[in-house]
């Protein structure tokens, strides 16, 4: 490979990071007719898609809809693949949308070629060119050498805002040197779901349930147990603090955590996720710290695999048949976009004529140790994204999407999760879709000149979420 040398190519929107919001963005500026090159510093396409979690963040507390357009092509593409389950209340805050992720796996590859998009993979974007609020070009590296992508229009979905920041943009990141854990999903298989039924029956003590009114509705933990079985699926979150887990905390046959959330991965091979490993206060934009907590994380699997197998009826028989692709990273940094998505947008469910998204939710900080913050949005509603939380200050022709957007802390422990992801990539690529649509447009193409009424219009013809829910 000779680096001293550098290849051109141009494109007319350039996506970094193949994630939920960067394959939901490429994808849309494909349908529109543009040029998309999609750049993954991985393997493979999908991001948090293909860990084994559910999405979080589609459905509100009370069971409606609130992110549609690009999500239901993906979920019917796993759907006629054989892979979807479907959305699923786990009676203690959330609906969530499972699937298997392996299925996923092809979904997401599926819809990058079918609409055309230039996938490159094992590619590092490591430098940009920028003047006076411009992006000109992304300098890309892997192992044909280096490249300079030209680009009229550039989305940061690399989830850290690795382009805005190297662009310039200011942002925030963690709090004061705390951050979210870091986790790695694994799956488990040969799971029985009635033992596991059954036994949330007769102890559910050592279960969350019920957290929100929205989802309590009235009803006692008992009645709730009710729900949870006749839902029949493995929607369960053994909780920190109950009997079972203090315990074994205690007496170190589990390390110490706020949960084991349990979600179903496939009905078929009786196989559920598992999100419960975690290492805190690591600054995941640090290489060397973050590859340092694969060894724990990896450590914690095989004790909760352990503790699975020997205290949890179900799992007797379990076998561990999956793990994610990579480290789950829930925040670094928060770029300093034109407005800022706030813990009251958030909780008070607030509706605005500028949203191009929703989220749904719950205010989501993971803490060291057992401790974990969760604050459920009123009324199981949900809550606009504006899109000046995706327009980093003093950047023109730059959007960012995902889990990098402009929040705060607490807001954005609710807005990072993959459901309004989604939402963001599909609103920001219809962006640039109309940004370009105009032949004779500026030499300089900026977001900031789309008619935000058209911007919605647009969004609502291809599907998505913007109005008619709490």
């Amino acid at each position: 490979m000779r680096t001293d040398e550098i290849q051109t190519l141009e494109t007319d929107v350039l996506v970094v990071g193949a994630g939920a919001a960067g394959v939901a963005a490429a994808v849309t500026a494909a349908r529109k007719g543009l040029n998309v090159t999609l750049v993954e510093s991985g393997a493979m396409p999908g991001g948090e898609l293909l860990t084994g979690m559910a999405i979080d963040g589609a459905l509100n507390g009370l069971g409606e809809w609130v992110v549609g357009g690009f999500i239901t092509e993906l979920l019917q593409e796993c759907q006629r693949l054989e892979g979807y389950i479907g959305p699923l209340n786990d009676w203690r805050l959330i609906h969530y949308v499972c699937y298997d992720p392996e299925i996923m796996k092809l979904a997401v590859a599926n819809l990058l070629g079918r609409h055309g998009v230039r996938l490159l993979l094992h590619t590092f974007a490591y430098d940009v060119e920028h003047a006076d609020g411009h992006v000109q070009s992304v300098h890309i590296l892997n192992k044909q050498g280096r490249t300079r992508v030209i680009a009229s229009l550039f989305i940061d979905a690399s989830g850290d805002g690795d382009i805005a920041a190297m662009a310039g943009a200011s942002y925030l990141s963690g709090d004061q040197g705390q951050y979210q854990p870091l986790s790695l999903m694994f799956r488990l298989a040969n799971v029985d779901t009635d033992r596991l039924l059954d036994f949330l029956s007769h102890e559910p003590e050592h279960f969350a349930l019920g957290e929100s009114d929205a989802i309590r509705g009235g009803r006692t933990d008992q009645e709730i147990v009710k729900e949870v079985c006749k839902q029949g699926h493995p929607t369960v979150f053994l909780k920190g603090d109950g009997p079972l887990m203090a315990n074994a905390i205690e007496a170190g046959e589990m390390y110490p955590t706020a949960l084991i959330m349990i979600q179903p991965t496939s009905t078929q091979k009786r196989e559920v996720c598992l999100n419960t490993t975690r290492v805190a206060n690591v600054d995941a934009t640090r290489t060397g710290e973050l590859s340092a907590v694969l060894e724990p994380l990896s450590k914690q699997i095989e004790t909760c695999t352990n503790f699975m197998r020997s205290r949890v009826p179900g799992f007797e028989h379990a076998v561990l048949s999956g793990l994610a692709q990579r480290i789950g990273i829930r925040e670094t940094r928060r770029i300093a976009c034109d407005e800022m998505l706030t813990q009251e947008d958030v909780l008070s469910a607030r509706k605005r004529k500028d949203g191009i998204g929703k989220g749904s939710h719950h205010v989501d900080i993971h803490q060291d140790g057992i401790g974990q913050l969760r604050i459920p949005v009123e009324g199981g509603g949900s809550y606009d994204i504006p899109i000046g939380c995706l327009l980093p200050k003093g950047l023109e022709n730059l959007a960012v999407a995902g889990r990098c957007l402009s929040a705060d802390r607490p807001a954005h422990g609710s807005v990072r999760v993959m459901g309004p992801c989604m939402a963001m990539g599909q609103a920001v690529a219809t962006a640039a879709s109309l940004v370009l649509a105009d032949k004779g447009q500026a030499a300089k193409p900026d977001f900031r000149s789309v008619d935000i009424e058209q911007l919605r219009q647009a969004l609502a013809g291809d599907g998505a979420i913007l109005d008619g829910t709490h």
